[in-house]
């Protein structure tokens, strides 16, 4: 079984908006994390190429288009599933973020699933030499302050 993240969190919009938001808006809502940064410039300014066949890539301060991932599900006010890499990982190597945005009265229940950390050794720039559990933990905490800042872009 594969190591994994899961968050989730209530948001004050119905799931298309709050997918909307997600996708269209990341770059308002997104929180870089030094221990987590995307490349060695930083995480730059994220954007989703939406549809089935799109990618997840950022721009950085240069000018340069880096792909995080390609998206592997795409389903507006559902769910969104996609590769995540980042710079350090060799070409095979990646983890998987699945998405899912479900009603919960007036609000949204938006989760995160980022799997397959396992696959990162423990020596990877991205784990920073941390057991398996910490760097979990890690990673979950990034993930809450992203998705509590698209809480928090939703209700203002």
């Amino acid at each position: 079984m594969t190591s994994k993240v899961y968050i989730a969190i209530r948001v004050p919009a119905d799931p298309a908006r709050a997918f909307e938001a997600f996708t269209q808006d990341i770059a308002s809502w997104w929180q870089p994390d030094p221990l987590f940064q995307i490349t060695p410039e930083g995480d730059g300014e994220l954007s989703f190429e939406p549809g089935p066949n799109g990618r997840l890539v950022t721009r950085l301060a240069n000018g340069e288009l880096f792909e995080i991932g390609r998206i592997l599900a795409w389903e507006p006010g559902k769910r969104l599933m996609f590769v995540w890499r980042q710079a350090s990982f060799p070409p095979q190597q990646s983890t998987e973020v699945e998405v899912l945005f479900e009603p919960a009265g007036e609000e949204t229940r938006v989760s995160i699933e980022h799997r397959a950390w396992d696959t990162i050794p423990q020596e990877h720039a991205a784990r920073h030499g941390f057991p398996e559990h910490v760097t979990l933990l890690r990673a979950a905490e990034w993930w809450r302050a992203s998705l509590r800042n698209l809480g928090d872009r939703l209700s203002g």
